[in-house]
């Protein structure tokens, strides 16, 4: 199912085929101005998981996937630290935003921002 113009629901379902797939609606508008910023595509790397498929690729106990709220992303041509520099500066007090080698994971989170690189 299209869920914006750049995004269909099932770039967001849980790898394990479990069909979880109800994601944010926050997410996807942060995601659609991030690919209308950058004009490249957006690769989701990870986007809900189901308890089972968090445990089995070592998510957070809590994570925000299990909640639709997160994705692990990679916007073509733009280097993620590059990425991770534009969400921290556009969402200083909120969200949580997260820097690794090859990818960006953002999510929609309430309450206090949250901030890590690995």
């Amino acid at each position: 199912m299209q869920l914006s113009k750049h995004f269909s629901s099932e770039e967001f379902a849980c790898k394990c085929r479990c069909g979880y797939d109800d994601i944010s609606p926050e997410l996807i508008q942060v995601l659609e101005e991030l690919r209308v910023v950058y004009n490249a595509p957006i690769t989701i790397n990870s986007g809900c998981r189901c308890e089972k498929w968090n445990k089995k690729v070592g998510g957070e106990e809590k994570s925000q996937h299990l909640l639709g709220t997160a994705a692990d992303i990679v916007v073509k041509g733009v280097s993620p630290y590059k990425i991770y520099q534009y969400l921290n500066s556009k969402y200083k007090n909120k969200y949580g935003i997260g820097l690794y080698s090859t990818w960006v994971h953002i999510d929609v989170r309430e309450g206090n921002a949250a901030r890590w690189s690995k």
